[in-house]
């Protein structure tokens, strides 16, 4: 028997702000609030515990680390890299340089509080 994960727990500033910017990045819908303020977002149709992690976007006062130890990958589905750089500047992404060099074949990105994630070259099929 085996884990899988079933949900990425990102503590955050304002998750209501989070929960917009990552439901556009990655075509989720909200799938639960809890009382401490977390919101809950998902795929559509499936949320918990389908083929794809949730992410909890949960409200912290907590000042960021320096440097995360996690970060996510993302991966177009529907248009090629510099389309979906472009879209995801657009949601409010922006570049980084955390010493990647001009050489690599993805993007290091932050999201609207500072978090960092990698755009890859290569397109994915949709789930």
């Amino acid at each position: 028997m085996a884990c899988r994960i079933s949900e990425l727990v990102i503590d955050c500033v304002d998750p209501e702000g989070l929960a917009v910017f990552w439901s556009a990045v990655l075509g989720y819908v909200e799938v639960g609030r809890e009382s401490d303020g977390s919101i809950e977002i998902g795929p559509p149709g499936t949320g918990f515990g389908g083929p794809q992690p949730t992410l909890v976007l949960s409200p912290t006062t907590d000042p960021r680390p320096a440097k995360l130890r996690l970060h996510l990958d993302v991966s177009p589905t529907d248009r090629d890299q510099p389309a979906e750089l472009e879209r995801l500047l657009a949601l409010g992404a922006r570049p980084v340089d955390i010493g990647q060099g001009p050489d690599v074949t993805w993007h290091v990105l932050t999201d609207p509080e500072g978090n960092e994630f990698c755009l890859l070259r290569r397109r994915l099929d949709p789930l």
